[in-house]
């Protein structure tokens, strides 16, 4: 399947509608599909035409959803409120019900029976269910005319020029995949609303549903064909959070890594120095310094000095 290649300064084109243009659509509710002169591009069938599994989706959803949840939600119950332990009354006599303490869970104030705990929400989803449902996503965007291929999104450093293309555009919620994420259009688009940036690893389901546009960059493409690839491995395919922990894991070990051979370098140049020391300690006490020569003479100088004076005295 070709698509067209467009830029963010390229209004669409290839339709005679001008309402339709002023809107940034072609005459087929296709957004941004107008011919550029930048060429096309090849999509892969089963990937970006493939037929759509609502169910799939739904289920790839609520696993992300569920993963995002803190699960920091908690209650008291009994043994946690703040309150007495003295028993309200005696246990007989009294004609009321026995109550062992005012924290029970029928008084006001006391602890919830049954309340939610602090837990992870987390589940596991398989990795082919994830992959099947990232191909949904993409194929509905493509069925329903939204997907756009851009050549490039590197360049816009700023946030004013950013948001009066997408004004031209007429691009309100868009999802920008490119395979590594430009740093300078990451700062620009960071306070736009309605507009989100990722690479191609981090692409997902929700954020592709969430969004009404989606456009992605060349280099883009071939990253979701070589994620997506059918001889790919379990773990190219299975490109989410897990992976991207994985890579903040590879870098921080890089890190470790580096560290350690300063250390190492830090060690040697000390030992390096320390045997210096024992050199120059080795030599000192081979060598009779001129100390030692001193601390011979004087008894000599003495003899000799007596002697002198001996010999004066007769």
């Amino acid at each position: 399947m070709q698509i067209a290649i467009t830029t963010l300064d390229s209004a669409p084109a290839g339709s005679s509608d001008a309402g339709a243009s002023e809107h940034g659509t072609s005459g087929h509710g296709s957004p941004g599909h107008g011919a550029t002169g930048l060429g096309t591009v090849e999509l892969p069938d089963e990937i970006f035409a493939a037929k759509p599994r609502a169910d799939i989706m739904a289920r790839v959803v609520h696993w992300q959803l569920a993963k995002r949840r803190a699960g920091t939600h908690s209650t008291k119950g009994l043994s946690e409120v703040q309150g007495t332990t003295r028993k309200p009354y005696r246990q007989k006599g009294t004609g009321n019900a026995r109550q062992g303490s005012l924290r029970a869970p029928q008084f006001r104030g006391g602890g919830i029976v049954h309340g939610p705990v602090p837990h992870s929400h987390a589940y596991s989803l398989p990795k082919k269910v994830r992959r099947l449902g990232l191909i949904s996503a993409l194929s509905q965007k493509q069925a329903e005319g939204k997907l756009i291929v851009l050549d490039a999104v590197a360049g816009v450093a700023k946030t004013g020029e950013l948001a009066k293309k997408l004004k031209a555009l007429g691009w309100r919620s868009t999802l920008v995949v490119d395979q590594a994420v430009d740093a300078g259009f990451l700062r620009a688009s960071r306070n736009i609303p309605g507009l989100d940036v990722l690479p191609s690893l981090g692409a997902n389901v929700y954020d592709i549903l969430n969004h009404d546009v989606l456009a992605i960059t060349t280099a883009g493409v071939e990253g979701l064909k070589a994620r997506l690839a059918k001889g790919a491995s379990a773990k190219e395919v299975a490109a989410d959070e897990d992976q991207a922990e994985g890579a903040d894991a590879a870098e921080d070990q890089t890190v470790a890594d580096h560290t350690a051979d300063d250390h190492t370098v830090a060690d040697q140049t000390a030992a390096g120095h320390t045997a210096d020391d024992h050199t120059a300690t080795d030599h000192t006490e081979t060598d009779p310094t001129v100390a030692d020569q001193t601390a011979a003479d004087p008894a000599r100088g003495d003899h000799t000095t007596g002697d002198q004076a001996e010999g004066g005295a007769a």
